[in-house]
């Protein structure tokens, strides 16, 4: 791999059942990369058949950053930029093309346009100290020290909701001659991103869905809860996980209505992920798109600044 001046690596994103994780590796063997992903559920272990790992689609490819962690710790998009920034390197170093390849929207705009982040420790006094309040006082609170949030799950979900007054509280105290800033690194990628007329994206998260249903998607959350993993916690995890956590614990009465929820969950989902990168490109980000993800297309994009 020989890089231009301008772009010295590779991004495949779009909303989810786009084929990314095909076609960033065939871009990754053309091109002589390793992927790096981006994806908020793959980096733990067990969660094989909900999040994709697809790992039999990397064959031969390197892959970094997925399992690399189990569901006892919650990993952040702090974490995700601070390993990512040392995988990137280490690639690099290699000689070779990271190609980064995910969906998270979060996770992508974090390292494309370098967030900062303060590296904040927990505090058990403020933690004690909010025990006794309900959710809702809680979420109150949060939204008395932030004026408002960006995610939905910081207001409904207890952990991230005592996460979220842990870090605004920090940040009140915190100097500005202190540091504290999250890792970055010389990212200058060449963004691609995959998208399909919205009937078609519908038609194949749907067939995705009975493939993954058919695939033991069920027993996979069935046997995570088995193994110590709380209903809550795979209810945090959101959308296949949450909605399959609910379906097992009896909130869902038939596997049909189940099958319908989950469906028009991730629809939503594939909706959401649209808005960001639209949000992406209206901040600045140059997407170049590649519709039904063509991969002739892709490789063509890829060759006018990446040797093979």
């Amino acid at each position: 791999m020989v890089a231009s001046g301008e772009y010295n690596a590779l991004v495949v994103l779009g909303p989810t059942a786009t084929g990314k994780t095909a076609l960033g590796v065939r871009l990754a063997r053309e091109f002589s990369g390793e992927i790096i992903s981006a994806d908020s559920r793959q980096v733990y272990k067990g969660l094989d058949i909900g999040s994709g790992k697809d790992l039999a689609e990397y064959g031969d490819v390197p892959y970094h950053l997925i399992d690399i962690t189990d569901l006892s710790a919650e990993y952040s998009v702090f974490d995700f930029k601070r390993d990512f920034a040392e995988r990137f390197a280490s690639v690099s170093s290699r000689g070779k093309l990271p190609v980064v390849v995910g969906g998270t929207g979060m996770y992508l705009d974090s390292v494309i346009r370098d967030y900062e982040f303060l590296e904040v420790p927990e505090n058990p006094r403020l933690r004690a100290s909010l025990e006794p309040f309900s959710t809702e006082e809680l979420a109150v609170r949060l939204l008395e020290l932030k004026g408002a949030v960006h995610n939905r799950t910081d207001l409904v979900e207890r952990p991230r909701i005592i996460r979220a007054i842990e870090i605004a509280e920090f940040k009140r105290s915190f100097s500005e001659t202190e540091k504290g800033i999250g890792p970055s690194c010389d990212f200058r990628p060449l963004i691609i991103g995959v998208r399909f007329e919205r009937a078609e994206l519908r038609s194949r998260i749907t067939a995705r869905l009975l493939a993954r249903i058919d695939s033991g998607l069920i027993d996979e959350v069935s046997r995570l809860h088995e193994s110590g993993a709380s209903w809550e916690r795979l209810e945090r995890l959101g959308l296949e996980y949450r909605i399959t956590a609910e379906y097992l614990e009896g909130k869902i009465p038939t596997k049909e209505l189940y099958t319908e929820d989950l469906n028009r969950s991730i629809a939503r989902f594939a909706k959401r992920q649209e808005t960001w990168f639209r949000g992406m490109e209206k901040k600045g980000v140059i997407i170049n798109w590649v519709e039904r993800g063509d991969r002739d297309e892709a490789i063509a994009l890829a060759s006018r600044y990446f040797s093979r």
